[in-house]
């Protein structure tokens, strides 16, 4: 007998066959009625302002003003064809290919660029659809490498099922699958947890940043209208207009947010108008935060975000990307925190339960186990210092802080990019000092702050330590293999 080791299977053919393919030929169409959008916009807002000048008897500068919504007209057609037309000539430059190392997108028409996604350094998968390309049955891939701000890539736009069946082939393929069919098949989803509307209206509503913008606006609006008159509320119309921006957006991306599990890793899907199907693999989150604000004690909610390499966006975007549930109960948020750390480490006495529920709500008042910040450090942080504390296991670094926003950071030892020490001049009278844990790009952001200085010049030594064993122990990339 022999003891010849199996030949590998062959990659399967259809969507990694190596062979260049373009994007859908409707992606100009869903594309264009952006521009079409604001040169409509412009159009319509400059023939509103002839018209109102005209009937209040002013100057328009341009004739009699009516003819000028003939000649926006025209305007916006022409802009609109010729929006199109570079459009089409960028769908005809754009062309993309799947092998069984990485995914590769050639695009650009004055300038042509060439992107090339490793599929062992992805770290997300993202469907996003769109209203104009639910329209059409379209849908766009997004896909997050490890690499920092700037290393995602966009493919737009395919067909919803061609769309579906690259993102399980890439996702497979990521984490070392292979099939001998041609397309790989959908992995099998549990459902963890799921948004009511009214919830997340409710959680909107109680925000105390979402309020505090709300009365800086309507404190702006009052201003303006007892110094200049009613003739103010125009010119104040924008602000008003963002306040109601703000909320929508909110509202919007977290319609309908769903949370499940499967195999090949966390699945979001969420969006009133866009909607977003995100695949974040196993052990792609760097890091972890709990949020609680001020108004959501008597509920006892919790936000969850996260540090993915690749999700490095900002504003909107980064709230999109980098949210696991937009609100939830404290049992949902520990049971999504279970599931991207499923390891905290303990010893085998430790009650994994009380740990986090003391880095939820505990303070030094109560001995939990948490180093906390010393007395001194109340002439710097008079009102969070006992809630400012850390706590370290064998795997992870749990940080909280945060009195009238709770605040608790969960980061695997192997996903600490680097260590810190600060210490301001008050800080160095008082003989305490801040710890940093740097990580990737995004929401988290662990400090903790007002430790006395020897402890937190100790934990940074300690901490390097364990960073560099940790990461010595990592899984591979490919967590199937």
């Amino acid at each position: 007998m022999s003891d010849a080791v199996p030949p590998a299977p062959a990659p399967a053919v259809g969507i990694a066959d190596a062979a260049w393919h373009r994007v859908h030929p409707l992606t100009p169409a869903v594309r264009s009625w952006q521009i079409i959008a604001v040169l409509l916009v412009i159009v319509v807002q400059d023939t509103g302002q002839s018209v109102l000048q005209q009937a209040t008897g002013g100057e328009t500068g341009r004739g009699d003003g009516i003819p000028w919504l003939g000649v926006g007209a025209v305007a916006l057609v022409v802009g609109a064809l010729a929006s199109a037309l570079l459009l089409a000539v960028s769908w005809r430059m754009t062309r993309y290919r799947v092998t069984a190392e990485a995914l590769e997108l050639q695009h650009g028409v004055v300038v042509r660029r060439q992107r090339r996604a490793r599929l062992d350094r992805l770290q997300a998968v993202d469907l996003v659809q769109p209203l104009a390309a639910r329209i059409f049955g379209l849908a766009k891939l997004k896909l997050e490498v490890a690499g920092g701000s700037g290393s995602s890539i966009e493919l737009a736009y395919l067909t919803d099922v061609q769309a579906r069946q690259l993102r399980n082939h890439l996702l497979a393929a990521a984490a070392g699958l292979h099939y001998e069919t041609p397309h790989a098949p959908e992995a099998p989803e549990r459902l963890v947890a799921e948004v009511p509307v009214q919830r997340l209206v409710a959680s909107l509503v109680l925000d105390t940043g979402a309020i505090s913008g709300v009365v800086l606006a309507l404190a702006i609006i009052i201003g303006g209208v007892l110094a200049a008159g009613p003739g103010a509320l125009a010119a104040l119309f924008p602000v008003a207009l963002g306040v109601v921006t703000v909320f929508w957006r909110r509202f919007s991306s977290g319609f309908g947010f769903t949370i499940g599990i499967s195999p090949d890793g966390l699945r979001l899907r969420h969006g009133l108008l866009e909607h977003r199907a995100q695949t974040v693999p196993p052990g792609r989150v760097q890091a972890v935060r709990l949020v609680q604000p001020l108004l959501w004690r008597r509920t006892d909610w919790w936000r969850v975000v996260v540090n993915v390499a690749g999700y490095a966006g900002r504003g909107d975007d980064q709230r999109t990307e980098n949210e696991l549930l937009p609100v939830g109960t404290r049992a949902e948020a520990i049971a999504l925190l279970a599931l991207v750390v499923p390891d905290l480490g303990l010893d085998p006495g430790d009650d994994a339960m009380a740990v986090v529920g003391a880095g939820l709500v505990g303070d030094s008042r109560a001995p939990d186990g948490y180093l906390t910040a010393p007395s001194a450090s109340r002439w710097v942080d008079p009102i969070a210092w006992r809630r400012n504390g850390v706590r370290v296991t064998h795997e992870v670094l749990l940080v909280r802080r945060g009195r009238l926003r709770r605040r608790l950071d969960v980061v695997p030892h192997a996903r600490t990019q680097s260590v810190a020490v600060t210490q301001g001049a008050l800080q160095r009278a008082l003989g305490v000092a801040s710890l940093h844990v740097h990580s990737t790009a995004g929401p988290v952001d662990p400090v903790v702050p007002h430790l006395q200085a020897h402890a937190a010049a100790r934990l940074l030594q300690d901490q390097a330590v364990r960073a560099r064993r940790a990461r010595k122990l990592a899984l591979p990339e490919r967590w199937l293999e």
